[in-house]
């Protein structure tokens, strides 16, 4: 008889949320692109489910070309027209917007010699924040990364954006005490 295995309570929802839960959430992202990519799509996420974001995650890599930065800051008024049209994404024209203007200050960055990577775990000390098991929308820390992202031109990036973010990539670990992926601080 096997013994199930006891996850975050919110990963149980379904089969595609304990997946993501098991691979990927809180698995600590190093890479400057895929750490922008996974920014892209929590502030896709603001006011839906998160269920409902990966669901349609294939489909925001083909309409924002597999998240590329470089092609996405080169996107015109014509391709947010015809991304409003595209059911494999959330058309929100503000947050279509809002990507191709991250795009654009993920570049900027680039272009002064900063990476975003090194920039962004350096804020955390450059090492995951063992949460304390009481789980959080947002914090102190994850609300000044907001002003600092505000402060380079990103938009969709408020705090409590920035904490599912934070918790997404391993810049905090939240899982909970009961669940397999728990490591004691």
């Amino acid at each position: 008889m096997n013994t199930p295995i006891c996850r975050c309570t919110w990963a149980d929802s379904s089969p595609l949320m304990a997946t993501y839960h098991d691979e990927e959430w809180g698995v600590p992202e190093r890479d400057s692109r895929k750490l922008w990519e996974k920014l892209v799509l929590d502030s896709f996420q603001a006011g839906l489910s998160w269920a409902t974001i990966l669901r349609k995650r294939e489909g925001f890599r083909a309409a924002f070309a597999q998240f590329d930065p470089v092609a996405v800051a080169r996107f015109t008024p014509a391709d947010v027209d015809r991304l409003m049209q595209d059911p494999g994404i959330v058309r929100s024209r503000a947050k279509i917007e809002a990507t191709i203007g991250n795009a654009q200050a993920y570049l900027a960055m680039q272009a002064e010699g900063v990476d975003f990577s090194t920039w962004l775990w350096g804020m955390v000390g450059s090492a995951p924040i063992k949460g304390n098991g009481v789980v959080l929308t947002q914090s102190p820390l994850s609300a000044d990364i907001s002003k600092a992202l505000k402060k380079r031109g990103f938009k969709f990036v408020g705090a409590v954006t920035i904490y599912a973010w934070m918790q997404a990539v391993g810049m905090v670990d939240d899982h909970s005490a009961r669940c397999f992926r728990y490591q004691p601080g």
